[in-house]
């Protein structure tokens, strides 16, 4: 006699009784017809694949940060005030590295 086949959406959703649901392995092996070992081999098996998943959500968040860092400095560059004050702040930090630089040519020197 060779072993059942059993579609992924089956798995999924024994699995789904069981940790969604919250019923014992046993009730869920024994109304389904397939044994305890062959669930707790599926809820290991979809665990991985969903830490899978929390990889992309990680991946997701942080472009969402990004996203939202990048519409800020838009809508800064979009409004003058804000055009002038960036460019008041990199006026200063190219004033600071040519002080630097003059004090590193003196001390040189």
């Amino acid at each position: 006699m060779g072993k059942p086949n059993f579609s992924d959406e089956f798995k999924r959703d024994a699995v789904a009784q069981i940790i969604e649901r919250g019923y014992p392995v046993a009730e869920v092996s024994e109304r389904l017809g397939v044994s305890q070992h062959s669930l707790y081999a599926w809820k290991r098996q979809l665990a991985k694949v969903v830490s899978g998943d929390a990889s992309k959500d990680a991946e997701i968040r942080q472009l969402k940060r990004e996203l939202a860092r990048v519409t800020e400095e838009r809508d800064i560059l979009k409004n003058g005030r804000g055009l002038a004050r960036l460019c008041a702040v990199e006026t200063g930090r190219a004033m600071l590295r040519r002080r630097r630089v003059a004090a590193v040519r003196l001390l040189v020197a």
